[in-house]
């Protein structure tokens, strides 16, 4: 998950908690209330197992990596709960003697708000209408319209609040699923164009060659004359294919670090990238172009930094964050060991250094 959406996703879990804290606090008044002990006790009860399930449930609202059927349970779950806690809370603290705090209208309340992420319509215009009807049932049983007051009222509220956080959290992943729609669209795509270039580079040849040596078997005279063509056509094929591939090797640094700071900063990072005025040379561009994508998918995989700087020069690269974990980042990990050992074969060096929180990656070519 990006540094954007995590942060998007801690402050609509905060926007939501109001709602389980109003479940959990304003009913905890009339356990205080309740002279009976009983009724402390179940109504205590009631309220914890509803605050419970209410949490649980608006935590998997903006987990994606939940499945379906552990949401659907967690909502039962609710359910159940939201339906116990009539019986269980309803009574508390309702005497004149302990003050008639309409204990259980604010659950009603945090009902209504959680309502719209239940899931589908039926549903949620169910839990609405139930609650809407025991809050009008304890405000007649206790004679106390307080009870329906608060729970609409207060109820409103609480969907204003999450329920515009909510539309933006859902905005935010969808961008975000778009993104990486787009990703893998882009990289099927060049595939497809590889393997269109790849057909009609090869397609003739290889078909020639192949009429060729269907000649060759038929006429054993002509064996040694068709023989000389496929030696010159899989030449002009093999040279023709080495030329194709050698275009795809080519490296755009200036164009990949471009992209990388275009990904950070999508993700919430603040990038900065320093490059030569003049384009480096192919080798040193291949041999630089491997530190720079690795170092920005550590920065997006394995950190939480809000900056990040990318400098390229002619003998080296040098990349730094301020998302550094509290132990370094293990530097005979795979990723790095890997270009580690491939700079060491051409002379270079790799080295990772962690200073007052900042996490450097610098290397050097020879």
């Amino acid at each position: 998950m990006h540094v954007r959406l995590r942060r998007a996703r801690l402050a609509t879990l905060a926007t939501l908690s109001m709602a389980v804290l109003s479940s959990l606090a304003l009913p905890g008044i009339g356990v205080f209330r309740e002279p009976d002990p009983v009724r402390a006790v179940l109504g205590a009860t009631g309220t914890l197992l509803f605050a419970a399930a209410q949490a649980a449930l608006l935590y998997t609202t903006v987990t994606p990596d939940i499945s379906r059927n552990v949401q659907h349970r967690i909502a039962q779950a609710f359910c159940v709960t939201a339906l116990a806690s009539i019986p269980l809370v309803g009574p508390l603290a309702a005497t004149p003697e302990a003050g008639r705090w309409e204990s259980w209208a604010w659950i009603g309340a945090s009902i209504l708000a959680t309502a719209p992420v239940l899931g589908r319509r039926s549903v949620v215009v169910a839990t609405v209408a139930a609650t809407l009807a025991a809050a009008a049932l304890l405000a007649w049983w206790h004679g106390d319209v307080g009870y329906f007051t608060i729970t609409v009222a207060v109820g409103l509220c609480l969907v204003a609040a999450g329920g515009l956080h909510l539309w933006l959290w859902t905005l935010l992943v969808e961008a975000d699923e778009g993104r990486k729609a787009q990703v893998k669209l882009a990289a099927a795509e060049e595939r497809l164009r590889f393997a269109r270039d790849v057909h009609d580079l090869l397609g003739h040849d290889l078909s020639v060659i192949a009429l060729k040596a269907e000649l060759a078997e038929r006429d054993p005279g002509r064996a040694a004359a068709e023989a000389a063509d496929l030696r010159r056509l899989a030449a002009a094929a093999l040279s023709d294919l080495r030329r194709a591939v050698h275009g795809y090797r080519e490296v755009d640094l200036r164009a990949q670090v471009a992209a990388i700071e275009q990904v950070l900063r999508s993700s919430g990072v603040r990038c900065t990238a320093t490059l030569p005025a003049r384009d480096l040379p192919q080798d040193v561009a291949a041999r630089l172009a491997p530190v720079v994508r690795e170092a920005g998918t550590n920065v997006l995989r394995h950190s939480k930094a809000t900056w990040c700087t990318i400098e390229v020069g002619p003998d080296g690269v040098i990349v730094a964050n301020d998302g550094a974990a509290e132990r370094p980042a293990d530097p005979h990990s795979s990723g790095l060991r890997g270009l580690a050992e491939r700079l060491a074969e051409s002379g270079g060096t790799l080295c990772t250094r962690l200073d007052g929180g900042v996490f450097t990656l610098e290397a050097t070519l020879r």
